[in-house]
């Protein structure tokens, strides 16, 4: 429906509503409203909701749908926050370091090249404990220059000390948008966290998301109380000193240490919002994992491709399984085990490659994991999707075939296989 809301509504939402309903008692205690959104849209939604101080940020594809969608809030009087239109995306995240040690509650979004762009700035953010949340939308680094989708901005960011999150919806973008804010602001965490959204799968696809009513998102959040700030009335807190080699290890190991304490908070915190939303979510999201033997291993969107390809591989009498890992940072070491404990093959799925390294990012992470079980499964590495390359079922079915290859031979191959990689002028299928 075009133009039917009016400026100011509460139900408002660009020129596109679909739905207001309640949700079924079993669901949980909050009225929904289901719109129409991509999932940049659902994610300036969450953030009006939020409404925070300060949201610093330079546009870049694909993440403009967000800041776009968040200035038009801003511009129709929708929100007070203070929108701080930058030169770059250094210059962005600097921002919201200023604004956050000074005690506001601040938020940026980025993508790819941008990302790079704020490096610096990451490891400042995470050093002096600024609970800033990113919305980082997923894309290719250059060169050659790639617009779409895939993760390796996420994995040239995962030891800058960052809690980070990955969903694979718009409707999970949306929640977790939500659920980064109260994991970043906790007294016990006190760090920088990023909410990823996969570039053009999520961000561009429009789907069906449920909003929360306003006051259930404000209960939720709640208001930002720094203990210590620049602007605090008696605070005697110093930021951005010189650390010479008589402190600087202890405050890394500090920083560390609160990385790792974000792990239960992230799971209370996701326990929570499934209270208040009937959507319940844990760190990991496990598929048909009761008896499986041969399983997949993934972040982001592709999980409906697992998700087909393990029917396919059960229809064959083969015992698949898929696990998505929603808290990438820090990363659910004991969770893992314990998920891929019955697991005799286990296939990762990486959007990335780790240029130089032995294993690429998330292979790497898995095979750490399961390096100090007694039983450990054999692992096999994929590589896929690189720079918005189409991913489909047949895919990961290949991936299923080896790996059942695998669980027979007993014997994997240590080089990962390229899914959907161009061969001989082809992309396969």
């Amino acid at each position: 429906m075009y133009g039917a809301i009016r400026a100011g509504d509460p139900e408002r939402f660009g020129e596109l509503l679909v739905d207001t309903q309640e949700r079924p008692a079993s669901a949980g205690p909050a009225t929904s409203t289901a719109i129409a959104v991509n999932g940049g849209e659902a994610v300036a939604y969450a953030l009006k909701q939020i409404e925070p101080e300060v949201v610093a940020a330079y546009p870049i594809t694909p993440q403009t749908l967000i800041i776009e969608k968040f200035a038009e809030y801003c511009a129709d009087g929708l929100v007070r926050t203070e929108y701080i239109n930058v030169e770059s995306e250094h210059a962005a995240l600097s921002a919201c370091v200023g604004a956050s040690a000074a005690g506001a509650r601040a938020i940026t979004a980025t993508a790819g090249p941008g990302l790079a762009l704020m490096f610096e700035m990451l490891g400042v953010a995470s050093g002096m404990r600024l609970p800033i949340v990113m919305h980082l939308c997923t894309r290719a680094l250059s060169a050659p220059l790639n617009i779409l989708g895939d993760h390796s901005d996420a994995m040239a960011m995962r030891e800058t000390g960052w809690v980070m999150l990955s969903g694979s919806s718009p409707q999970e973008a949306y929640d977790l948008a939500l659920v980064a804010q109260t994991i970043a602001e906790h007294p016990d965490v006190m760090l920088p966290t990023a909410n990823l959204v996969d570039g053009f799968m999520v961000t561009h696809a429009v789907e069906r998301v449920d909003v929360l009513p306003d006051d259930v998102v404000r209960e939720y959040v709640g208001e930002y109380e720094p203990e210590t700030s620049l602007l605090a009335e008696g605070s005697t807190a110093t930021y951005g000193a010189l650390d010479f080699r008589d402190y600087y290890f202890e405050h890394r190991r500090q920083q560390e240490a609160a990385l790792y304490r974000s792990r239960p908070i992230v799971e209370q915190a996701l326990k929570r919002f499934g209270e208040i939303s009937g959507r319940d979510y844990n760190i990991l999201e496990p598929y048909r994992m009761e008896d499986a033997e041969v399983v997949l291993v993934l972040l982001g969107s592709a999980e409906g491709q697992a998700h087909a390809a393990v029917d396919a591989a059960r229809a064959t009498g083969l015992k698949a399984g898929a696990l998505r890992v929603r808290l990438f940072r820090p990363f659910p070491t004991k969770a893992v085990a314990e998920a891929l404990s019955g697991a005799r093959v286990v296939g990762v799925l990486d959007r990335a490659i780790g240029f130089g390294s032995v294993d690429n990012p998330l292979l790497s992470d898995i095979k750490s994991t399961l390096w100090t079980q007694s039983n450990r499964p054999l692992t096999k590495g994929f590589v896929y999707g690189l720079g918005g390359r189409v991913v489909t079922l047949g895919q990961f079915n290949q991936a299923f075939d080896e790996l059942r290859s695998a669980l027979e031979s007993g014997e994997v191959p240590l080089e990962p296989t390229y899914l959907g990689l161009r061969e001989d002028g082809e992309v396969s299928e």
